[in-house]
């Protein structure tokens, strides 16, 4: 099995009915989905470095991280990864929130994303996403493990 580690960021604005959180759009030919900004360790990297770096590549916006909200773990078969790689993945996903302290939206090109916006977190639940969202949110808001 192999392993990849990457690393993720919440950011969010607004309060209430309003609140957004940012997303990027992740793309691999017929699949797709809404994600997290955020994306492999490259070697020798701290996870919280990739973070930060993975935002700006992705969305175009200067981010600070404000803490860690917890690390997920996806197993993914290998007939279902996606360029007929034969091993399963698992995937740890470190998830960081964050806050904007710059820059300005922008696409990344010649990425793994081709969009990135602000979604309304009401609106979330109606988004073609990647799991990680939910388990993301669900670290934000209350965190529960998921064995014992």
């Amino acid at each position: 099995m192999r392993i990849r580690a990457a690393a993720y960021c919440v950011i969010t604005r607004g309060s209430g009915a309003d609140e957004e959180l940012l997303l990027s759009h992740w793309r691999d030919g017929s699949r797709h989905g809404w994600t997290l900004p955020g994306g492999g360790i490259e070697a020798g990297e701290h996870p919280e470095q990739a973070a930060v770096r993975e935002v700006l590549e992705e969305t175009g916006y200067h981010a600070r991280l404000t803490g860690l909200l917890g690390v997920d773990s996806i197993v993914i078969p290998a007939a279902d990864r996606l360029h007929g790689e034969r091993e399963p993945l698992q995937g740890l996903r470190i998830v960081y929130s964050a806050e904007i302290t710059g820059g300005e939206l922008t696409i990344e090109v010649d990425g793994s994303s081709d969009d990135a916006g602000w979604h309304r977190l009401a609106d979330v639940p109606t988004l073609r996403r990647v799991s990680l969202v939910d388990a993301a949110l669900a670290m934000r808001d209350g965190w529960r493990p998921t064995t014992a």
